[in-house]
Parts: C-alpha cells; structure tokens; sequence
C-alpha cells in the first residue's frame, strides 16, 4: 500500500495529501530526468514558414497574441489597468483571477499561454516547474493569469501567473529597473518535512547554498548562522543605508566570493536569459556582489542535520529569501531601487 499522510503549511493554509507512490502521474520521464538534472530534448520541433521565421517569437509578441485573441468577456475578467493594485501583489498560493487556464481559455489560447510561460523559462526551469505544478496542484492548467496594460500599444504591460506556489511575470521587457517585474515566488510542496525533502524540484538550491556555508570558517559562520528568520514574504528592496543580515561578501576570501557568485547564478539559472540579465544589472546598480549578505537561519533545521533549510542573500537592490522548510517557498524581488511607497 502506498503511505499517504495530509499536511498543512502555515503559509498555503491548506492540507493536501502526500501520496509517495502517486509520483508524477502523466508526467513524461523526461520531466523527471530534467528535475535531476538531466535535460533531454523530446519535444518535435513544429515546422515553420518563411514568413515566420522572419518574426522572431517572444513572450511579448505571445502575450500580444493572446490579448488579440480574447472576445468582450474574457477581456472584462482577466485584463487590468496597468496601474491596478493587484499587478504588485505576490504570494505563494493565489489566484490572480478566479477563472483556471483549463476552463476559461480556449485550446489554443491555452498553447499560447504556455508558450509565454516558456518564454519566461530557461528549458531546465521549466520542466522543473512543470513537475511542481502537477505535483502541488494538478497541473498547469489549474493556474490563473492576468494582463495588466495594453500589449503592443507602446505602453508598459505585464502578464502575471499565479497559483500553488507559484507568481511569474512577463514584464514585457520595459527598462524600469525591476526585475521580472516585480516580486515573484516559486516553491515545492514535496518531500514536505522529511529531511533532504525527497523528490523536491528545488532542494538542490539548498545544497548549493549550504556549500557556502561548509566553506566559511569557523568566526565567519558565527557571523552567517542566525537564530530566527524573517518572514518569508519580508522582500522588500531596503537600499543602500539598511543593515543587511548576515554576513558581508566584501569580507570573504575569493574563493568564497565566486562560489557566492556562482550560487547565485544557480538561482536565476531557471528564468530566461533576458530577464537573468536584468537582475544581475540591478544587483550591479547595487553596488554589486560587494554590497550583498548572506544569512542561515537554525530554525526549522529538518532532520537536525546541520544543513541549513532557511537562507537569504540580500543587498540593497537584491533580495532572494528561501525557505526549504517544512516545504519550500522562496521569494524573489530585485530592483534598481527601493519603490516609494504609496501614500
């Protein structure tokens, strides 16, 4: 028999059941191989035309399609001022709009939001998102979108995905200084509270994280291990004159430095190159890997085994706070510069 037990996360506010036989129904073995690290190619590729090879498709000229695509009522749901309050929210199990992918959207409507979706991944991170939204809430046609703006009008737009663990953002590549977009989440309910959480598609961060941590010595952990962690959603960008938690890059050996560095580099790798690109321009409008901390936390350590569960790496334009425990969350917010808070 198979061994299935609920559990309830403090921040989803759900039970759901943990079913360990029940791995990956429907999924393809490909997926599973790319959760492990292995990136097989099984997709056939669609033969195009002349004509469109002469377009080069985007997540922007995909979202632009599907705005094109919406008849009256579809628009009145899910299309949003630019400026709408609801763009800037994030969270780590929300609907954005109440209507799923699989029941409002058409077939094709529903290719083309998976080809934005694609858009904004790299091929490693989107089979890994794959296999997290099958697992944690039935697949990716249980998710929900929104469009903030008019695309392809010249004005600023945003298409915003959300859903079990999960808020992604295509910032129709506006220069704005943020990231993304704004703040996005991603997380894995499997493997929840068993030590080295088996079969969870992000645990590998935590290992890559806490190989920082075995190369700091003895005062340096002192400085980096921390007794009790902030609040996961606590992201907010706090600019240069905020003390950071933690212990400073600027005082660690090279060596140290290019493994934070190259830590860091794991963390943006699931996310598509271009929007890698922009985060990596905040951070260095930041003053750079110099003016960033990091920090591990001993509370929620699964398994009493010293491999810390909680870490964040913060500076003054970069903020990534993970949470591996009792599952994980993991808030991202990068910008340029702290955003005024509205009054």
């Amino acid at each position: 028999m198979s061994e299935q037990r609920k559990v309830r996360c403090p921040e989803c506010g759900e039970l759901t059941a943990v079913d360990r036989r029940e791995f990956m129904k429907g999924v393809s073995t490909a997926a599973l191989a790319a959760s492990a690290g292995v990136l097989p190619v099984f997709a056939t590729p669609r033969l195009v035309s002349a004509a469109e090879e002469k377009v080069k498709v985007t997540p922007e000229t995909a979202v632009k399609r599907l705005y094109d695509s919406l008849n009256e009522k579809q628009r009145n749901v899910i299309c949003k001022p630019f400026d709408d309050p609801l763009r800037e929210k994030y969270g780590a199990n929300w609907a954005i709009t109440k209507p799923t992918i699989g029941e409002f959207f058409t077939k094709d409507q529903q290719e083309t939001i998976r080809e934005i979706f694609r858009g904004c991944t790299s091929e490693d991170g989107y089979q890994r998102f794959l296999k997290q939204m099958e697992e944690d809430y039935g697949g990716f046609g249980n998710y929900h979108i929104a469009i903030f703006g008019k695309p392809g009008d010249g004005e600023q737009f945003q298409w915003v995905m959300s859903g079990r663990h999960m808020t992604i953002r295509d910032d129709g590549n506006f220069e704005d200084g943020t990231a993304f977009g704004g703040p996005m989440v991603y997380g894995h309910g499997t493997g929840d509270s068993q030590k080295g959480l088996p079969g969870n598609v992000f645990y590998y961060q935590t290992l890559k994280a806490n190989e920082v941590f075995k190369m700091l010595d003895g005062k340096q952990q002192k400085q980096a291990l921390l007794d009790k962690s902030p609040r996961e959603d606590a992201v907010q960008i706090r600019g240069p004159k905020a003390q950071f938690p933690g212990i400073a890059i600027a005082e660690l050996a090279d060596d140290q430095k290019k493994l934070v560095e190259k830590v860091m580099h794991e963390l943006l790798a699931p996310y598509r190159a271009e929007d890698v690109k922009e985060a990596m321009g905040c951070l260095k409008s930041g003053g750079g890997l110099d003016k960033m901390h990091i920090a591990f936390y001993k509370d929620h350590d699964i398994g009493s085994d010293e491999i810390w569960d909680i870490w964040r790496l913060e500076g003054p334009t970069f903020v990534w706070h993970f949470r591996g425990a009792p599952h994980v969350h993991t808030y991202v917010n990068i910008a340029s510069k702290a955003k005024e808070r509205k009054t």
